[in-house]
């Protein structure tokens, strides 16, 4: 269907409509309508109504009740604001008043600041199972150094694979979080051809976003 813009009074008409019944969760009567539009006759509100129809703003239910089009932000061209809305404060000591208030959104920038600097790769395998990265998981990985034992994104000879790198006297141990699998050791004559492409800052699932654990001092 091709929406049609809608005039000015026809949008005020159709924004009345979406808040009250944000608010009371039905909608709003003819009269109610009418008496909000100054409509001196019920006929205005029914000629809005089918003006909205037409244009697809609202569909018919199977009931034959009228609704709003399930898409209509998208129709309006209005964008959803990303991320996820902070309500406001509640207490993690003694019970205390909740305080509702509208604190902005959490995001991936509000959980990984150098969000520009991040990529992706799609995990192939079992072998970091136990460092809870498993197959078909997206781990997030970031182009920085990488300390003795972090998690890493390594080529070598032409392969990749993700592994806790440490930095041995004889090159390059490379290990895996399952032992199932070997370590791979990089000795010194081959040490140019292993390239640390990412640093594991974190990685996503199903279940969520996983940020890596942070080290403990030692």
């Amino acid at each position: 269907m091709d929406h049609g813009q809608l005039t000015r009074k026809q949008k005020e008409f159709f924004d009345y409509i979406i808040e009250y019944k944000q608010e009371h969760d039905v909608w709003p009567t003819y009269r109610e309508i009418a008496d909000q539009f100054n409509y001196k006759s019920p006929n205005s509100v029914t000629q809005n109504i089918q003006a909205l129809l037409k244009k697809g703003f609202l569909v018919r239910t199977d009931d034959d009740e009228y609704d709003i089009h399930p898409n209509h932000e998208e129709i309006l061209g209005i964008k959803k604001e990303a991320g996820i809305p902070v309500r406001g404060l509640i207490a993690a000591g003694y019970l205390q008043e909740a305080v509702e208030a509208d604190l902005g959104r959490i995001t991936l920038e509000t959980i990984f600041p150098n969000l520009d600097d991040m990529f992706a790769l799609r995990v192939s395998g079992m072998s970091m199972k136990d460092a809870g990265i498993f197959d078909g998981d997206f781990v997030l990985l970031m182009d920085s150094d990488v300390k003795d034992g972090d998690i890493g994104a390594v080529l070598y000879n032409g392969e990749t694979s993700l592994k806790k790198i440490y930095y041995d006297k004889n090159g390059l141990r490379l290990e895996p979080a399952n032992e199932e699998y070997d370590t791979i050791i990089v000795e010194p004559d081959v040490f140019e051809e292993v390239r640390i492409i990412g640093k594991y800052i974190g990685h996503v699932n199903r279940s969520g976003i996983h940020r890596r654990a942070a080290r403990k001092a030692s």
